[in-house]
């Protein structure tokens, strides 16, 4: 098991090593598709959510409002790409801003502790990405939202394909164990 999951690891770390790349070095491209990702992936949640309204309660309001709402929105992003595009570039920067908000309050509450400044520099960055993202906003999306999608893709797949190496230590010590 150990071994199949390890190879895996390293063939899935590659491959988004590679997509990271591809983000970075062309980000209109990754924030188009991040855009059609999470837009089919709305769509398929409020078509799954007017199924089980459907199935559980007609009369459930709230339900059909959810589907409703999914399905529009998902709709709307589809055929208006660039509002699409736009949207997410708010969506990034809001979640930039309540992660500084939040590591701002961890670093404050965190009196004369030796890892306050780790705190101090997630809301610092933070801060500077959310800033980034609404100086040129609906612009800057285009390429932005690709650009940090890349460059998370990179680094996830670094740790998918160290996580992967280290394995192959676990699977010795764990052949070792066996042998005894």
């Amino acid at each position: 098991m150990i071994e199949k999951f390890r190879k895996y690891a390293k063939v899935g770390g590659a491959l988004f090593v590679i997509l990271g790349i591809v983000g970075m070095l062309f980000p209109t491209f990754m924030t188009l598709g991040t855009l059609a990702f999470v837009s089919y992936l709305m769509l398929f949640a409020g078509v799954s959510s007017a199924m089980l309204t459907w199935v559980s309660n007609r009369n459930d309001w709230v339900g059909w409002l959810k589907s409703f709402i999914l399905i529009a929105v998902s709709l709307y992003m589809i055929f208006y790409p660039m509002a699409g595009v736009a949207t997410l570039g708010l969506l990034f920067s809001i979640y930039f801003f309540m992660d500084a908000f939040a590591g701002f309050g961890v670093a404050f509450s965190a009196e004369e502790k030796a890892h306050k400044w780790v705190w101090f520099f997630n809301a610092i960055s933070s801060l500077i990405l959310a800033v980034i993202f609404i100086i040129d906003w609906p612009f800057s999306s285009l390429w932005l939202v690709g650009f940090l999608v890349g460059i998370s893709l990179f680094f996830d797949g670094i740790a998918l394909f160290v996580g992967g190496s280290a394995l192959s230590a676990l699977e010795e010590e764990q052949k070792e164990t066996e042998n005894e």
